[in-house]
């Protein structure tokens, strides 16, 4: 092992292929990405950030003749852009030689060591003397700080193990490189270890740039496709002129200025507002510490990140990126991500002007981390879709129609599942508090809703996501769309109330509920 910990050639990165698991550096990635069928890092946010830090490094590798991918000629025109990643597709790999070019000669050498003296990857050298107490003193942010999961402080919650700051453990450089991502995309905002520039040390920083935020990959039948498509294509809502260099690439950052947001690097990897720096043990075999602090004092960029869907405020202003829920099945964010715009949000711009000759083969990857918006985390989560990015809207009339039965699909199962919520507290209150006319409105008291509408949706979104994609095929078109939900919503009542209905006053108020639900099927 080198003392650096070379993120080229270091297996750091788990993947599978046709029929192994295996770890793999960034240079073997590259050179069998055609034959790589997934992505497989434990830590979702890692995933999701090192999916938008291989795109920007696809940019520079892949090469029709001497034109790359984020040729600044092509940009001007989006037609010959796409022309020149329809070429690129069509080579099915990486060239071996263009990747040892880029991880070799093109990038100042070092820059990918983890724990490289000068410029770690990543990671911003200054604060082994910027965060340092008044005695001048090294301040460490600590281990726990980097890893997600882990409490920290005297009340930090403990999600994923028992840790404390008291006895810290170390982690391997592997882990260490996911935690660090994760953080540079998703870390928290508030209070954080302080840093010092000039005569003011600020301890408070900005969250990270996809903070409780849910990231669409499109995801091809092998990791070459899905990297070549995850480069998004020229935007006028970012700089297409300015030199354009990715955090490894360039000198270190003026934590002061900000920085030009560019096509596709920047845009890609150098949003953070964090800076990290790694403390390896004395064998390098182990991270034992580490900083993790602000990185710009200057407010972040409003430009959209290209793989999430955004989101219109109800009271209008500006669109925000889809939050991640973890109650929520990525199966109800599917139309979202067909349809060219409409309620339901802002589809990606990474799936706009997707090749249609290959549109039926791709799936979509989404990465969530269900976090409050500055230090509370709750959880995450990865799904993947079925290939259903051939019915993207706008690519032929078949594809349009079935855009439009995945979204009336999805709206049936939403509008089904709040009016089972309702119902299910309706009964509660009939069966427990019963008015004197059995025929009165009932007014819910939404603080105290009783116990079977949480069991009651609980048993009924798991249904409606089966339900959903039996009917998500060009066969069921003329379905109507609510009433398979309603038998779901039936059921998942019953299931929830059990055997409450067995006297006269539950069996009637399970028989308004059900009533309730029914009503939910428009009149034709």
């Amino acid at each position: 092992m080198t003392g650096n910990w070379d993120l080229r050639d270091e297996p750091w990165i788990p993947v599978r292929f046709a029929d192994v698991a295996a770890r793999v550096g960034l240079r073997e990635l590259f050179h069998r990405a055609h034959e790589i069928e997934d992505l497989e890092l434990p830590v979702p946010p890692a995933a999701s950030g090192l999916l938008r830090i291989l795109a920007a490094m696809t940019a520079r590798i892949v090469r029709v003749g001497a034109e790359r991918l984020d040729d600044r000629k092509r940009a001007d025109s989006i037609e010959d852009w796409l022309d020149l990643r329809d070429g690129v597709l069509a080579q099915g790999r990486f060239e071996a030689a263009a990747v040892d070019a880029y991880f070799d000669d093109e990038v100042p050498e070092g820059r990918f060591g983890l724990f490289h003296a000068e410029r770690p990857f990543l990671q911003d050298p200054r604060l082994r003397t910027q965060c340092v107490d008044a005695k001048g003193k090294p301040n460490p942010s600590g281990v726990n700080k980097l890893v997600f999961g882990r409490p920290t402080g005297v009340n930090g919650a403990v999600l994923f193990g028992h840790f404390t700051d008291g006895d810290p453990v170390p982690i391997p450089p592997a882990e260490a490189a996911w935690h660090l991502i994760a953080q540079l995309y998703y870390g928290p905002a508030g209070q954080c270890t302080p840093r010092r520039i000039t005569t003011e040390k600020p301890g408070n920083g900005e969250a990270g740039p996809l903070r409780r935020s849910v990231s669409f990959h499109v995801w091809g039948p092998n990791l070459f496709t899905g990297l070549v498509l995850g480069v998004p294509a020229p935007s006028d809502q970012v700089d297409l002129d300015g030199e354009d260099l990715c955090p490894w690439e360039d000198d270190l950052p003026d934590p002061l200025a900000p920085g030009p947001l560019t096509w596709p690097g920047r845009w890609l990897t150098g949003r953070a507002r964090h800076a990290v720096l790694l403390v390896p043990s004395v064998d390098g075999n182990e991270v034992t510490d580490a900083y993790v602090t602000w990185s710009n004092r200057q407010s972040a960029s409003a430009v959209a990140d290209p793989n999430v869907i955004l989101d219109m405020p109800k009271a209008g202003g500006a669109p925000f990126a889809r939050r991640a829920d973890g109650q929520r099945a990525v199966w109800r964010d599917i139309d979202a991500l067909l349809l060219k715009g409409n309620s339901q949000g802002r589809r990606p711009l990474v799936f706009d002007d997707l090749p249609s000759d290959c549109l039926s083969a791709l799936r979509v990857r989404a990465y969530g981390f269900d976090q409050d918006g500055q230090q509370r985390d709750s959880g995450w989560f990865e799904a993947t879709t079925p290939p259903v990015l051939g019915w993207q809207q706008g690519v032929s009339d078949a594809a349009d129609a079935m855009a439009l039965h995945v979204a009336r699909c999805h709206q049936g199962a939403e509008e089904v599942g709040r009016r089972l919520d309702y119902a299910a507290k309706l009964a509660w209150k009939l069966s427990t508090d019963p008015p004197e006319d059995p025929t009165a409105k009932v007014k819910i008291d939404d603080k105290k809703p009783g116990p079977w509408a949480r069991a009651a949706v609980g048993h009924y979104w798991p249904a409606a996501e089966r339900t959903f994609w039996q009917l998500a095929t060009p066969q069921q078109l003329d379905i109507p769309a609510h009433r398979p939900f309603v038998e779901v919503a039936l059921d998942a009542l019953d299931a929830a109330m059990g055997s409450a209905g067995a006297d006269l006053r539950g069996a009637r108020a399970r028989s308004r509920a059900r009533a309730t639900i029914r009503a939910a099927v428009p009149h034709p």
